[in-house]
């Protein structure tokens, strides 16, 4: 009895894909346990973090893809009037107006719109999949242009670039000419004179700035990816060891259980470390787009396909800024960064895609 209803709580989970994410889990909990200084609190918090996040990836898994499909507008319209309601009365926090206070607790609407804005356009392409001409697209992009205008307005340059990449990802797997992907390129390079004086905010120009050159201000903006390369690079092969860097129990290394993780982790663990965790990374990329690829709705396909390839986006953007070959755009490394929002968006996301997928399994049989 017990074993008939463990088997139907989890039957729309892929093993493999569990398996990956639990030994990544794993990992960040000893990572985070030596960044935060052998904080337990920190620890039990994140552990508490990662039972919320999981418990919402396999109730996700049980929705099927036809449900999911019904919930695309409504979310997306709710996601987009928060966004707008944050910018009438949001709280401005460090200087950005993200937050939307709700009596009891704050929330940050943007991050609902990491996933409502894909499914709004995977919905819209399957509804128009008969029919999809070149209007649609355009029509898709301005779906998309809404909720990243308001979130770059706040401003909050990374949530804004990851919401552009998923919802470019859904346009891309939609069938997107490569002719207008390369003429929107050009238009975007030429653009950029125009971004950096008018549209781009001083502190933002500062990251850009150095990143050219961190040692024109190593004590200001420049000592974040000063501190962070040096920590990536004193781990050399084989790293210190685990709760031995020296950059990160010395205190240079900042943000070190959040966005800078990664330098953390490449201190202790070196090289070696660096590459089982990209293979690890890797792996659950490739199971997402075998996942991805088995379902048989075009809006399962795109959706499924642009939630593993923005996963993909959010390592790479945090690996380049922590490794000091992009700007700090306070994106967290996936799963291991310390954050519930993040990882609850994360495996959400991966529940979505793995339920799909399931589901479609389920009704062949």
């Amino acid at each position: 009895m017990i074993l008939k209803f463990l088997k139907q709580l989890f039957a729309h989970l892929d093993g493999p894909m569990v398996g990956l994410l639990i030994l990544l889990l794993s990992l960040s909990a000893a990572v985070v346990y030596s960044a935060s200084g052998e904080n337990t609190g920190r620890v039990v918090s994140h552990l508490g973090n990662m039972g919320i996040a999981l418990t919402a990836m396999l109730m996700i898994s049980h929705v099927p893809p036809q449900r999911l499909m019904q919930f695309a507008p409504p979310v997306y319209l709710l996601g987009v009037l928060l966004l707008l309601a944050v910018a009438l009365f949001g709280i401005v926090v460090n200087g950005s107006r993200r937050w939307l206070e709700l009596g009891i607790t704050r929330i940050q609407p943007s991050e609902l719109m990491r996933l409502a804005a894909p499914m709004m356009l995977a919905w819209y392409f399957h509804y128009k999949q008969e029919t999809l001409r070149g209007r649609d697209f355009a029509i898709a992009a301005v779906l998309l242009a809404i909720p990243v205008g308001f979130i770059a307005k706040q401003p909050d340059l990374g949530t804004s670039i990851m919401i552009t990449a998923s919802g470019f990802y859904v346009l891309y797997l939609g069938g997107l000419s490569w002719k207008i992907i390369i003429g929107t390129g050009v238009l975007a390079a030429s653009a950029l004179p125009v971004a950096w004086h008018y549209l781009l905010h001083d502190y933002q120009r500062q990251r850009v700035l150095t990143l050219i050159d961190p040692s024109s201000d190593p004590l200001g903006a420049g000592y974040h990816i000063i501190q962070s390369t040096i920590a990536v690079g004193s781990g050399g092969v084989t790293g210190k060891g685990w709760m031995a860097g020296t950059q990160t129990h010395l205190d240079f290394l900042p943000e070190r259980s959040t966005d800078f993780i990664f330098a953390v982790f490449s201190e202790e663990f070196g090289l070696i470390g660096n590459l089982f965790l990209l293979l690890l990374y890797a792996a659950i990329i490739w199971r997402g787009l075998r996942l991805a690829a088995g379902t048989t709705s075009l809006f399962g396909r795109l959706l499924s396909g642009a939630i593993v390839l923005n996963f993909f986006t959010y390592a790479f953007v945090n690996m380049g800024m922590v490794s000091g070959i992009l700007p700090v755009v306070g994106v967290p490394l996936p799963l291991v960064s310390y954050g519930g929002t993040s990882m609850l968006s994360v495996l959400l996301g991966l529940g979505m895609v793995m339920g799909m997928a399931s589901h479609k399994k389920l009704v062949k049989t």
